[in-house]
């Protein structure tokens, strides 16, 4: 409301602004609070306006309000104010990668952010089911595209379907472009990953997408690699019952499915057409980044396309390998067996009874393609009768992650944490290398029946979390888990 007095070109201005420009930009708050407290029925409109820009550690506009001197509905506006500009597209830049946006909100917890509103949208994204599908499973809208026109490699795109280790099946017709003979017309595959599952050519350093291209597979079998170990292409006997055509449509029309599935580091696609079949295999250079498949082609139309996900995991291992397995846990072996963490809590160690004085000492390398704050070591509390933290009968007490976060189940426990960012925090930045390098880490526990204390203390960042437990239990158990890290050399210490 109060950029209404601001001038339209300091509003569309492209680069940064003069200290005088950020001066009258500023003013917007205070002219929209003025505005708005003509609204006599809700006077928090006008409170929100006029503070949303104080920031919690003092430093903001107008008047320097710290802490909770700022006005409540000021501090949640802030949050949301700050999410809705980081994810819209300005006149300087592109909207930001929901990601990042996380990370930001992370970072600018008890500084720029009330800690309290900034774990509450922090903890909304992470709910955020239009998100998880972006980032996890991102590339379903391909069903939703039934053709493309394709006049020369990524002159027209789908959008990608990950592959992971549910095998997905893609079904499609290809009809050659007059003039053109057969084998100049065919579709190909383009497998990449990209913060937003689209095929973006030429754009390899893109920081905002991180676009990766892994190859491009031509339906003849003709591969081009860009970044993998090594692939190989299989042809097979194998007959189909594909026709070239069916009744209606063009007579050069070739029928194909093309199946894919992903282990860890090697990626298997298989092409069955009514002419041959061949399967496709890709060693990945890491185990981090997503994999995706995108449709594309040269002087072809592609028609009736349709995929299909298959419910049940596919057996990984009968995926040909073709280059070593890419582990980072060769290290030293403790108590427990070391574990690799590819992505968000894929895996985990067994859970361990929580004693009265017992520790947890472990060494924590975050992987090479780990790039956010929080691809680094969890600990999870949890009560589960086999000590698996999985499964029907799981209850999840807390989610402690070395970067400062903790999640609770509301209807399991409280949980009051207390982070204590000391002399020896060197910034973000610095955090995610010394994670990179690896660090060992030691972390305590205290318990009093249903109370449990843990504590931990690792690159500048000191936790306290006090958990209690709601109902009675007697067997809690921690498991060491986390998000792109490997953990080895795990150690149980009982005092």
């Amino acid at each position: 409301m109060g950029k209404i007095g601001i001038p339209i070109k300091l509003l569309q201005k492209k680069g940064k602004l003069t200290d005088e420009e950020f001066a009258q930009i500023k003013e917007h708050s205070v002219v929209g609070g003025e505005i708005l407290s003509n609204i006599k029925e809700s006077p928090w409109i006008s409170i929100g306006a006029r503070y949303h820009h104080e920031r919690y550690n003092g430093s903001g506009y107008p008047e320097g309000l710290k802490g909770e001197a700022i006005p409540e509905i000021a501090r949640i506006i802030a949050v949301a104010d700050a999410y809705d500009a980081m994810t819209s597209n300005r006149s300087y830049r592109n909207a930001i990668p929901q990601h990042i946006v996380r990370e930001e909100l992370v970072k600018g917890c008890g500084t720029q952010f009330d800690p309290k509103f900034a774990k509450v949208m922090i903890h909304l994204l992470d709910l955020d089911s239009e998100y998880k599908m972006r980032e996890i499973i991102s590339g379903a809208s391909i069903t939703n595209t039934t053709s493309l026109r394709c006049e020369e490699i990524y002159h027209d795109c789908s959008e990608g379907i990950v592959i992971m280790t549910k095998m997905s099946e893609i079904r499609l017709c290809s009809q050659p472009d007059d003039g053109f003979a057969n084998e100049e017309c065919l579709p190909t595959l383009v497998v990449f990953d990209s913060l937003d599952g689209k095929v973006h050519p030429g754009e390899e350093n893109n920081k905002d997408l991180l676009y990766y291209e892994y190859a491009r597979i031509r339906l003849d079998g003709q591969v081009t690699e860009f970044n993998t170990r090594k692939t190989e292409v299989r042809f097979s006997d194998q007959e189909t019952d594909l026709e070239w055509s069916r009744s209606g449509e063009p007579e050069r029309g070739q029928r194909y499915v093309i199946k894919a599935v992903r282990g860890r580091d090697h990626v298997l696609v298989r092409v069955l057409s009514e002419e041959k079949s061949f399967d496709v295999i890709l060693a990945l250079r890491d185990t981090g980044r997503y994999v995706y498949i995108a449709l594309s082609g040269e002087h072809c139309e592609l028609h009736n396309i349709r995929v299909e996900i298959e419910e049940e995991d596919f057996d990984v291992k009968t995926i040909p390998r073709i280059a070593e397995e890419i582990s980072y846990i060769k290290g030293p072996s403790g108590d427990l067996p070391n574990v690799q963490i590819d992505g968000y809590r894929i895996d985990s160690t067994l859970g361990i009874p929580v004693r009265d004085g017992m520790k947890i000492s472990f060494h924590t390398m975050s992987l090479p393609t780990a790039r956010l704050v929080w691809h680094t070591a969890y600990i999870v509390l949890f009560q589960s009768p086999d000590r698996i933290p999985a499964g029907d009968e799981y209850k999840e007490y807390a989610l402690i992650r070395l970067d400062g976060e903790n999640w609770e189940s509301d209807d399991l426990a409280n949980n009051k944490t207390i982070v204590d960012i000391n002399d020896d925090f060197m910034g973000w930045d610095a955090w995610k290398e010394e994670n990179k390098k690896g660090f060992d880490c030691t972390v305590s526990f205290k318990r009093d029946g249903n109370k449990i204390v843990t504590t931990t203390d690792n690159l500048g960042i000191a936790l306290n979390v006090t958990t209690t437990i709601i109902n009675d239990v007697f067997d809690v158990y921690v498991s060491l888990t986390g998000d792109q890290c490997a953990l080895t050399n795990i150690r149980i210490i009982n005092d």
